[in-house]
């Protein structure tokens, strides 16, 4: 697959109603690995499918997906699932993340992550989902302030969270607010507006966001940082800063003409709301282009 038609694939999957999360993120390690192609993403499918037809079948219906039964969530249902995912794919797969896991570019692309059985929480977490989902749970990702997690159940009524990054280890309140006092050194108990489903797209820019910081920390990375830039600008609703970074990371590469150019756009898009940093965008794309004389 090329380039351009991964992204345009991208962009297409990223307009969907109901985003496909799974194809998403395979996209992104498409952009990664252009060689794996079409051959990877498949091969990352299949593997999902055959990890949840190794989920028990007896497990209880969600009560939404209409596989696995259907009506309300029975008591234990929840537990239950998050139990059949901990054992199968923490236990007995070894799906779980490090410190270590967090210094690799691998650890934020789904095809590495399902071959390595490491990765970030956030990747570790739509294994999970993913998995949960093609045998029928009611699950979501829950993204915490630094950590990402996973929920099973009615997020709304009976429900449990599960850490994939700690192999599946499901979670209290208190563990809850311990990780996110780790992450942001808040000492208080977490709100439940932190407890919602989050939103596919809003996973994926995530996912995108971790790429990008792992790269502008490698400066020898910056094409990288440039690719989930680019990604992350092929997404329907993306803040609006992330069209500066672009424009400076041209000029930090030496394309000035296209640096300067995306500066002068983005100040026009800017001016009404923040005329101080147009007049700042405008100025940095005179510079940029008194650099190509």
């Amino acid at each position: 697959m090329t380039t351009s038609g991964n992204r345009e694939r991208f962009r297409r999957a990223a307009a969907e109603e109901r985003p496909d999360l799974a194809l998403l993120c395979l996209l992104i390690g498409a952009e990664s690995d252009p060689e794996g192609g079409e051959a990877a993403i498949d091969a990352a499918q299949i593997e999902l499918d055959r990890l949840a037809g190794e989920l028990p079948a007896d497990l209880p219906g969600d009560g939404a997906s209409g596989a696995g039964g259907s009506g309300p969530v029975p008591p234990g249902g929840p537990q239950a699932w998050a139990e059949a995912l901990r054992r199968l794919l923490g236990e007995t797969y070894g799906f779980h993340g490090t410190p270590a896991d967090y210094r690799r570019l691998d650890s934020s692309l789904l095809q590495a992550v399902l071959t390595r059985r490491r990765g970030l929480p956030i990747l570790l977490s739509v294994v999970w989902i993913e998995v949960a989902r093609r045998a029928g749970a009611r699950v979501y990702g829950v993204a915490l302030p630094g950590h990402f997690v996973v929920g099973f159940g009615d997020p709304d009524g009976e429900h449990v969270l599960a850490d994939p990054f700690a192999g599946g280890r499901t979670l209290a309140a208190s563990d809850v607010d311990l990780l996110v006092a780790g992450a942001t050194g808040e000492r208080s108990p977490v709100p439940p507006t932190l407890l919602r489903p989050a939103d596919p797209l809003d996973t994926v820019l995530r996912v995108l966001n971790n790429v990008r910081a792992w790269a502008a920390a490698r400066p020898e990375h910056s094409s990288v940082q440039l690719w989930a830039l680019e990604l992350a600008l092929l997404l329907p609703h993306r803040p609006m800063r992330l069209r500066l970074e672009h424009a400076q990371l041209l000029v930090e590469r030496g394309d000035f003409l296209a640096g300067a150019q995306e500066l002068e756009e983005y100040a026009d898009l800017v001016a009404t709301v923040d005329p101080r940093s147009a007049d700042t965008a405008r100025h940095a794309a005179h510079t940029a282009r008194a650099r190509l004389n």
